[in-house]
């Protein structure tokens, strides 16, 4: 969650988001038209594309050194690629194919998959845990659970009624949180056990399309987006019985009333009525339109970043303490010279309520440095990071050159 890659028209830009007030634009190419996907591995010089030109081919460039490492094409069109620093997996609408990213050979062809229309699965960033999970049936909710590692099927997880519409992994591939079609009902499940954890139920009064399932970097918190102007954000927390006893409030004994309440309704509509809601809450400018979130932290601070295919990326405060509606604090064109938008709204914003993040926020207006791994103060934004020798062997992947790149901490 600190860079940001974008697909345009005429080609691809990468973003580094290490500040909230700049946005760094680390590299523009226009060489090849039409980009609908771009990967970056972290922020190191490894960038994976596929354009509308050639949608069958996946071309796997060193963009700082301004060469191809290699291309693949595939029987029909690419519809997603995710990778870390062990796999790379191309996901087509009936087979999936992952590679070793070291030497980037062919290791596994999974076929017959199930008509993925959207190129739906998610895989796992933490490489010593590298599992990738898909949807294993068009009709139903189900997802398979495979070892990245192992080549293997770890399990099964029949997660939804209807067909799966989201997968994201949290960042040490220990949970794995997924929505269906209807958008209503957001579930986390332990991995490799696929046990279920959480349900979050997003709303009830209308099926939404989630475009976007994220986890904080601590596993905290659960950012959902959809195509309506409502961005929700969950809090990990288990609620148990032994709870200290509530002061005597009209809160509390509503909720105690509605407690026992749950002990006389079916167990549907008692299941409903204990789920979790939104911890936070961002509403939108604009609704319908794609978007994608992250949680992460820029400047010491919790965000909640907001990226729309329209070009804008919009930075919101996070409260981690209370919650609440997220205050957007700045707006960045994506699509200009890469400069930043000032986002002339701030101007017209009412005074926001004191809280943990607005406070602390007030006492850092100074823009300081970078403090995210594989970023250092004399320009490393621009030069990406290093990847430790022993995570490459050696061929055609060498991204470890250390006159190039300042070192990175992991």
């Amino acid at each position: 969650c600190s860079s940001l890659a974008i697909g345009t028209t005429t080609g691809y830009r990468l973003f580094s988001l290490s500040s909230v007030e700049q946005l760094d634009q680390v590299h523009e190419s226009n060489e090849i038209p039409d980009v609908y996907i771009v990967e970056r591995l972290f922020s190191s010089s490894l960038v994976v594309v596929v354009s509308h030109a050639k949608p069958q081919q996946m071309n796997v460039y060193h963009f700082k050194k301004g060469t191809e490492i290699c291309n693949y094409s595939y029987s029909s069109k690419i519809l997603s690629i995710r990778l870390n620093r062990q796999r790379l997996v191309v996901c087509l609408e009936e087979s999936i194919y992952i590679h070793n990213i070291k030497d980037m050979k062919l290791l596994k062809t999974i076929m017959d998959t199930p008509p993925n229309t959207t190129g739906l699965c998610a895989l796992s960033i933490n490489h010593a845990n590298s599992y990738l999970a898909y949807p294993g049936s068009a009709t139903s909710g189900e997802i398979v659970l495979y070892d990245g590692n192992t080549l293997k099927t770890a399990c099964t997880i029949p997660a939804h009624d209807g067909p799966l519409a989201a997968l994201a992994f949290n960042s040490t591939g220990s949970k794995l949180a997924s929505a269906s079609e209807k958008g209503t009902v957001i579930r986390v499940f332990s991995i490799p056990g696929g046990q279920k954890l959480y349900e979050f139920r997003r709303g009830m009064k209308r099926y939404v399309n989630i475009s976007s399932l994220v986890f904080s970097m601590d596993s905290q918190f659960l950012c959902a987006s959809s195509n309506t102007e409502t961005v929700h954000i969950f809090k990990l927390e288990h609620l148990t019985d032994s709870r200290p006893e509530e002061p005597p409030t009209w809160s509390g004994y509503m909720g105690k009333m509605f407690q026992a309440a749950t002990n006389y309704l079916p167990a549907q509509v008692s299941g409903m009525m204990s789920q979790d809601r939104a911890f936070a809450t961002v509403r939108l400018n604009i609704s319908g339109q794609r978007n994608i979130c992250a949680l992460s932290t820029i400047q010491k601070l919790p965000r909640l970043l907001v990226t729309t295919s329209d070009g804008h990326l919009y930075i919101y405060n996070l409260d981690p303490q209370d919650g609440g509606e997220c205050v957007l604090i700045k707006n960045h064109s994506l699509l200009g010279s890469g400069k930043m938008e000032e986002n002339k709204e701030n101007d017209l914003q009412p005074p926001v309520p004191q809280s943990y993040a607005a406070t602390v926020a007030r006492q850092s207006t100074v823009p300081s440095t970078s403090t995210m791994p594989g970023y250092s103060e004399d320009g490393g934004a621009l030069r990406g990071e290093v990847i430790p020798e022993h995570e490459f062997a050696t061929g055609p992947v060498c991204l470890d050159d250390e006159n190039e790149f300042p070192p990175v901490s992991i």
